[in-house]
């Protein structure tokens, strides 16, 4: 920046703006160059006033993100056969992502008034699913909360796995331990609630429920109970919980896969663990809608699946390049937008814990 001011105020110097060796070589450097590149270092870092905090996810997601490969960053997320003649490479990222002890800035957006920042926690999913790395993950976790604490972020909303019952009870274990907050915390469990709920076909009077239990599968549920559409669900242990759940005057409502005639149902809400047996019994031309932050396998070529919950991002939303995870260029987690939505509002009130 300073690889460039130069450049347009002084005549006839510093050319090379990305190469700035070549300047030095044919004497074309402005004189004040390391000046001011010494005093553009001591201003204060720009300080963002909503976090979207997530993770890495495969080993190869490392080149999906901004400060890996522009090109692989621009699509989502896929598994590519030639990624693995780079396995040299993904295995020093991964061990160098293990050493690293704090988390780092890979997107910065603007949006309205309102500066935004992605930021990375140097895991994989492999390391959330370990009970053995929980205590590992939470520290890693508060330290970046209580580290935009202190850039006065007005906003944190946990992405991915950064949330979670087991985890910390969905993001509530962070204001117990740092009750004096003045950060929010947001998991974005209710706009994802509402983008699920809106990709409901209008006039269906029977869904599937199907994949694990969370806040967002117990609320989605038990709204649509109360709206008098049956909800069949696959697995019995899970039926047990959701009715437990449930008041007496809509547990009629939820309806145990198999016990009776449960009619023609071609909208499945799916979670994490939903088997490839039990898609294999959806009825042709089944829906499949994910109420979860990582998406199905992909079982059937004979139904349609669509995302996981996401938003598009108006045009207006700048410096977007790059693509979160699996979903599409310039669409954006229900987790992530939750928290821009939050700041936007100015609700001072966190949105986590096991209720909405």
């Amino acid at each position: 920046p300073s690889f460039h001011s130069l450049h347009h105020t002084q005549f006839r110097t510093n050319y090379s703006l990305f190469m700035p060796f070549y300047d030095y070589i044919y004497g074309t450097m402005d004189k004040s160059t390391d000046s001011l590149y010494e005093t553009s270092l001591q201003k204060p870092e720009e300080s963002p006033d909503v976090v979207h905090l997530t993770h890495l996810t495969t080993p190869q997601s490392i080149y999906h993100i901004r400060l890996g490969f522009a090109s692989f960053a621009s699509r989502p997320l896929t598994s590519k056969w030639y990624l693995w003649l780079m396995w040299p490479v993904t295995l020093c990222s991964m061990i160098i992502a293990r050493i690293c002890g704090r988390t780092f800035v890979v997107e910065r957006n603007t949006f309205h008034k309102l500066k935004l920042q992605s930021w990375v926690v140097p895991r994989y999913t492999l390391h959330y699913v370990l009970k053995s790395q929980q205590e590992d993950m939470n520290k890693l976790i508060e330290e970046a909360i209580l580290e935009a604490e202190l850039k006065r972020v007005k906003v944190v909303s946990l992405g991915l796995l950064n949330q979670g019952e087991d985890l910390n009870r969905n993001g509530e274990v962070y204001l117990e331990m740092n009750p004096g907050l003045e950060v929010k915390l947001v998991d974005g469990s209710s706009l994802a609630v509402a983008v699920v709920l809106n990709s409901i076909p209008k006039g269906t009077s029977q869904v599937v429920f199907g994949g694990r239990l969370s806040k967002v599968a117990y609320s989605i549920v038990s709204i649509l109970c109360h709206k008098d559409i049956q909800v069949v669900v696959i697995r019995k242990d899970e039926y047990e919980k959701l009715k437990s759940n449930l008041s007496s005057k809509v547990c009629s409502n939820l309806v145990l896969y198999g016990t009776s005639d449960n009619g023609d149902h071609k909208v499945w809400l799916v979670g994490d663990d939903l088997t490839r047996s039990e898609q294999l019994v959806a009825q042709k031309e089944t829906i499949f809608i994910p109420f979860s932050q990582f998406p199905p396998k992909k079982v059937r070529k004979d139904c349609l699946y669509l995302s996981t919950p996401a938003l598009v991002a108006p045009k207006s939303f700048g410096n977007l390049h790059s693509c979160e995870n699996w979903l599409p260029r310039r669409v954006m987690s229900a987790w992530r937008v939750a928290g821009i939505v939050h700041a936007l509002e100015g609700w001072e009130t966190n949105e986590c814990g096991d209720k909405l």
